[in-house]
């Protein structure tokens, strides 16, 4: 093609250099730059630094499953302010080179009076997840975990991925055979203990709601027997209500007798403890069946809206059961002083979730040792700088409270 001195060469030449110089193009050009960086691990001093890296790294879907409480989040919060309500007495100082901090829980020995609590699918926030997780806390003293019923990995895989012990998290099944063959695949992979979580589901979470329309879709679960008892199968459903039932309120839940407890108690030869108790009478009720321990928890605030926070009962529950009853906690701990100030209230050792969730999310198996590296040495100075030379000498003479 040629008219008027054009060719055909020519002419998609010229098409080219104005298309090169049109608005069209300069869109397509991205002048952003991003000069932000994620720091270094080195550089965080505190575990609350890790939550605005997990969150830089995450999902919103995945964050917020992290962060969320129930409903408005009344208790959630509660659960933090409490830790302000008790004081540290200053006492005799002491070298804390000689500050002993190991302890025997239901037969399993640590380090540190602290666990891993059970949480949902980590594979959400670390290719490895509990696998990863596992072999982190191993690293960091020997911390034990708590492997949850919603893992993203079989529990056998999770066991196999460190040294520490590890226990397990039930959900109760109202199929007492399948019940039996969770529990039988996790001892099968060495489970010291089983932890048996007793607190209701939580009707839906504001939270989540809230971000319904920036989800990327489900975070995904499975473990030893699939997504059970609400965890990472409950979570695609916030909101929705079960057939017949137009108050969203899960069924999964609802049932929970205890008729089944003893069923569980006679299967169950190794300890086993409950999770999910905030009151003296259940407690007591829980001893009085044959359960080994009482785990104070509200799920990290995911249970029940305006109930009350694990530190304001936590005496309430250690004085209603024996002295050889050990007494787990969980909920708000942020620092080593948080875990002191509920060692002073009776706890026999504390349990850690959302800390763990976010040195994993944020840097991976080294996130989650040096969260606990953080808080065993963080405890380590409180100790001593309190007089406390072992684990032993720690009583409610440490504390002075002001629940509201």
């Amino acid at each position: 093609m040629k008219e008027a001195g054009v060719t055909r060469r020519g002419l998609l030449g010229g098409l080219g250099a104005g298309l090169a110089a049109s608005a069209l193009v300069d869109a397509r050009q991205d002048p952003f730059h991003d000069h932000s960086r994620v720091p270094g691990m080195d550089e965080l001093k505190t575990v609350v630094e890790f939550e605005a890296v997990a969150f830089a790294k995450l999902p919103r879907e995945t964050w917020t499953y992290t962060a969320y409480g129930v409903e408005g989040e009344f208790t959630l919060r509660r659960n933090r302010e409490a830790f302000d309500w008790v004081e540290l007495v200053p006492g005799g100082a002491v070298d804390v080179a000689s500050v002993k901090t190991a302890t025997t829980v239901l037969g399993t020995p640590m380090n540190f009076p602290m666990m891993v609590s059970p949480s949902a699918a980590h594979g959400a926030l670390y290719r490895d997840g509990e696998v990863a997780t596992h072999r982190a806390a191993s690293d960091a003293s020997g911390t034990p975990m708590i492997i949850s019923a919603n893992a993203s990995f079989p529990v056998d895989k999770i066991a196999a991925g460190g040294t520490s012990p590890i226990w397990w998290q039930l959900y109760p099944q109202e199929d007492l055979d399948h019940t039996k063959e969770l529990l039988d695949r996790a001892l099968a992979a060495g489970a010291k203990a089983i932890v048996m979580t007793v607190d209701q589901q939580a009707p839906y979470y504001e939270h989540s709601l809230h971000d319904r329309h920036l989800n990327a879709g489900p975070l995904g679960g499975g473990g030893v027997g699939g997504a059970v008892g609400g965890g990472a199968a409950g979570r695609g459903a916030q909101g929705a209500a079960a057939p017949g039932n137009p108050y969203r309120v899960p069924q999964v839940r609802l049932w929970y007798n205890w008729q089944y407890a003893e069923q569980v108690r006679k299967m169950v030869k190794v300890p086993l403890a409950v999770k999910g108790v905030l009151t003296a009478e259940d407690a007591k009720e829980f001893v009085s069946r044959g359960y080994d321990a009482i785990y104070v928890s509200n799920h990290g605030g995911r249970s029940l809206d305006y109930g009350p926070s694990t530190l304001e009962v936590l005496a309430e529950v250690v004085d209603a059961v024996p002295a050889r009853v050990p007494v787990l906690f969980d909920s708000g701990i942020r620092s080593g002083s948080d875990i002191l100030k509920a060692l002073a209230l009776g706890a026999k050792a504390v349990c850690l979730g959302r800390t763990i969730r976010w040195g994993l999310a944020a840097y991976g198996p080294a996130g989650v040792q040096r969260v606990l590296e953080i808080l065993q040495g963080e405890l380590m100075v409180a100790m001593a700088q309190t007089g406390m030379a072992d684990l032993a000498s720690i009583d409610r003479s440490l504390i002075r409270t002001h629940f509201r």
